[in-house]
């Protein structure tokens, strides 16, 4: 039985938040089975469990974006009727979605005004919303400006303006979805600042993260879920972030142990020289980039998105060109060489997005492991394909990676995140690659797919082969590499040892400052 908190301390008032044996179902798979959660006032409370523990689905439910099944939920005391999104935004409830919901062509006042009637819509009063969006953001010390087009923002700033509209609709209770997986150190910060702000005055805050460092640092209780129901709820003062990662995934978590120093005679696998690329608008995006990856090495590229780590890495998997510079993979001069010869040449790609990139989501688990074999053998010969070791491949596969699923002819749409990502892994990886490109690898992953993910790498590590790790993270990047990098605006500085490097420093160079 979870153990339940508390009432706090001097006879505080009771939860602004009462959510009471929620269920919400998709066909016969209950996502949240008979949930309760409590959140006070002014209260920050993180939301935890694995990948498909129901931690999201819940929320949507709070939001009006997953019908409930059963519950009831109360908000200050009062019976929400039926939620939808109108619904839920008239009773205080906002949401910040890991996925930012911003028009990029409008301005931040334009978005904040859409579907508000209250704002004389479909011609608002602009000045009357700007001059209330700039009390909002100096009360909060999130500097914003209302006019500014949404796609000429920063990540940090655009994740100010989904908070500012939020509270300019009248938020008492913030949803938080993943808040920090696209910032850098410094505003990540900021962003703490907001919400202790928020706190202060008043705002329920629901923390969803997977990083259980920013958990002890920010909130006050903790809810974790398991298979769709509350297995446990904590203080965050009398638990650590070691209990917590064993009540999210209900077993000892086993710590990966530093990354070591190269050793010199390390024989370089992959050499980049003078890559230069420009956009279709004749924007530079990388700016003559050098680059070795050695033999048993993980080369961490650190950076905020959008400072041309997407650009490097089609370029290195063959599906862009650069506009200047060579590519050779152990020896060979590939800059001009197809995807598939590239492939073949020991190139392994995982992309940064799983289902955009990576998979193809109607199609079944088997076909996507054999979408880079099935024209070589021993899956194919002489045009045939060979059922019978296709199946043997797809079979080890799953039991291999783990993938937990109904059986091979799933279409991979109905997995969780993590168990796609063990998809992804087990086709770039059944050909043993001389190179592999990361890219997010762990992105949205919970504390246990991830430790899976990070133990693959450094298993591929150990038999020789070279990574290039391109993350956001930067724990994950301190935590493997072995020398980083670090993109800006197109310009790589480094790489450093992994010694002479920490957080702050990496930060610092993210943000164009040198430490």
């Amino acid at each position: 039985m979870p153990d339940n908190l508390p009432d706090a301390p001097g006879g505080a008032p009771q939860a602004l938040l009462r959510m009471r044996g929620i269920v919400v179902a998709y066909g016969s798979l209950l996502a949240n089975d008979h949930v309760d959660l409590d959140v006070r006032a002014g209260d920050i409370h993180a939301l935890l469990g694995e990948n498909g523990a129901g931690k999201t689905t819940l929320m949507k439910a709070l939001v009006g974006l997953a019908p409930l099944a059963g519950g009831t939920i109360e908000l200050g005391g009062r019976t929400l009727p039926a939620m939808t999104p109108l619904a839920a935004r008239d009773a205080g409830i906002g949401m910040v979605h890991q996925h930012f919901m911003l028009i990029p062509t409008l301005t931040v006042a334009q978005n904040v005004c859409i579907g508000l009637r209250s704002e004389g819509y479909p011609f608002p009063d602009y000045r009357r919303v700007t001059a209330r969006l700039e009390a909002l953001s100096a009360q909060y010390q999130m500097k914003v400006d209302p006019g500014a087009r949404v796609s000429d923002l920063s990540v940090g700033e655009q994740q100010r303006v989904e908070i500012l509209r939020a509270l300019y609709r009248g938020a008492r209770l913030l949803v938080l979805d993943e808040p920090t997986s696209v910032l850098i150190p410094q505003e990540v910060d900021g962003l703490f600042e907001i919400i202790r702000g928020l706190s202060a005055d008043g705002t329920a805050v629901i923390f969803i993260s997977h990083k259980l460092n920013e958990v002890m640092s920010i909130c006050r209780d903790v809810t974790i879920l398991r298979a769709g129901t509350v297995a446990a709820r904590r203080r965050v003062a009398d638990t650590d972030a070691g209990e917590l990662a064993r009540l999210m995934v209900g077993r000892e978590m086993e710590a990966l142990p530093p990354a070591t120093a190269l050793t010199a005679d390390a024989p370089v696998v992959a050499r980049l020289r003078g890559i230069r690329c420009t956009d279709s608008r004749g924007v530079r995006k990388l700016n003559g980039i050098d680059l070795d990856v050695r033999a048993g090495e993980i080369h961490g590229i650190a950076g905020v998105d959008g400072n041309g780590q997407g650009e490097l890495a089609a370029i290195i998997a063959g599906l862009a060109a650069p506009s200047a510079g060579t590519l050779h993979l152990g020896g060979a001069d590939i800059t001009r060489m197809h995807p598939s010869q590239r492939i073949r040449s020991g190139l392994a790609w995982i992309p940064g997005d799983r289902q955009r990139t990576a998979l193809a989501m109607p199609l079944s688990i088997s076909d996507n492991l054999l979408l880079k074999a099935h024209d070589r053998r021993p899956y194919c010969t002489r045009g045939f394909l060979d059922r019978g070791r296709i199946r043997e491949m797809v079979d080890r596969s799953i039991r291999d990676y783990r993938v937990a699923c109904a059986g091979p002819d799933q279409p991979v749409r109905a997995l969780s995140g993590g168990n796609q990502q063990k998809v992804v892994l087990a086709r770039e990886l059944l050909a043993e690659p001389s190179l592999v490109v990361a890219v997010q690898p762990t992105h949205g992953l919970d504390v246990g797919a991830t430790a899976y993910v990070h133990g693959l790498l450094r298993e591929q590590q150990r038999r020789g082969c070279a990574i290039l790790l391109v993350s956001t993270e930067l724990d994950e990047i301190l935590l493997l590499s072995n020398r980083v990098s670090v993109l800006y605006e197109g310009r790589l500085a480094g790489p450093f040892e992994r010694s002479a490097v920490d957080r702050q420093s990496i930060g610092l160079l993210m943000a164009g400052k040198r430490p």
